[in-house]
C-alpha cells in the first residue's frame, strides 16, 4: 500500500470508531487521547478496525506507536500495510 492508502485507512477507520470527527480536519501531529479525546476503549477498538482492514496484529506495547496519525503511518508501513 502506499503512504496515501495507508493514512486513507487509518483516518477511515479512526473516524469510523469516532464518527464525530472530520477526518479532513485531523492533522498528522494529533494525539488520539490529547487532542482527539478518545478513550481507550476508542484505541482498543481503533486497533481492531485496523486489523480487521490490514490484516495486521498491533500489540499494546505498540498502541503509542500509532498516537498520531503521523506515527500511525510510519508503523503500519514498518508492519508490511
Amino acid at each position: 500500500m502506499t503512504e496515501a492508502e495507508i493514512r486513507k485507512a487509518f483516518l477511515d477507520a479512526l473516524t469510523m470508531i469516532a464518527p464525530d470527527l472530520d477526518a479532513a480536519t485531523i492533522g498528522g501531529g494529533d494525539h488520539l487521547q490529547d487532542d482527539l479525546e478518545l478513550d481507550s476503549m476508542d484505541i482498543l477498538n481503533l486497533v481492531t478496525a485496523l486489523h480487521d482492514r490490514l490484516r495486521l496484529n498491533i500489540p499494546e506495547r505498540d498502541y503509542p506507536r500509532i498516537a498520531t496519525p503521523d506515527k500511525a503511518v510510519r508503523y503500519l508501513q514498518e508492519a508490511g500495510a
